[in-house]
């Protein structure tokens, strides 16, 4: 089997040539059907790929313009996202400071007029106790009066006339008053 392939590789050998041998027809040939091939394609491929690829191109520009503002806005949005909520969380402390002061004035003028209030009860309580105090002593001391007249009166009938007797002891309860 060996010698009936080596007889059939020296047979070709002998005839018009190898696989490596130069062919001047079959390269011009091919050459020709190249240039045909290319200007074919020239004519139906080449400029719808080439529409294509610069189609593609800039879509792909666009795309990244887009993008980069679609980046920007963000960038945009975030930086008045922070302003706001920087101004938002200033305003909330100044509400909260407005509303301390307020309760603080409030708590003072509570506390304020309670103390008022208490000292005008107690002014008028003392007022009323010494009202009452000096009205119990008016009716103790008549009754006093009236007790020593009669006591006196009594006592003394008979050689001291009774508006005599009360005038002295009226007198007497006055100086006592007075002191």
């Amino acid at each position: 089997m060996l010698t009936q392939i080596t007889l059939a590789v020296i047979a070709s050998e002998g005839g018009n040539g190898g696989l490596l041998d130069v062919n001047p027809g079959l390269m011009i040939w091919t050459v020709i059907t190249f240039i045909i091939l290319l200007l074919i394609l020239k004519k139906v491929a080449w400029k719808p790929i080439l529409t294509a690829l610069d189609k593609r191109e800039s879509d792909i520009r666009e795309a990244l313009v887009q993008a980069e503002k679609a980046k920007e806005d963000a960038r945009q949005i975030l930086e008045q996202n922070q302003a706001n909520l920087a101004k938002a969380e200033e305003e909330s402390k100044k509400i909260i400071d407005q509303s301390r002061a307020y309760a603080e004035t409030l708590k003072e003028q509570l506390i304020k007029e309670s103390k008022e209030q208490a000292k005008k009860i107690v002014d008028d309580a003392s007022l009323e106790i010494q009202r009452k105090k000096d009205t119990a002593f008016e009716e103790l001391k008549g009754q006093i009066a009236e007790i020593a007249v009669t006591a006196a009166e009594k006592i003394i009938r008979e050689s001291l006339d009774a508006q005599k007797s009360k005038q002295v002891i009226d007198k007497y309860l006055n100086d006592v008053t007075k002191n």
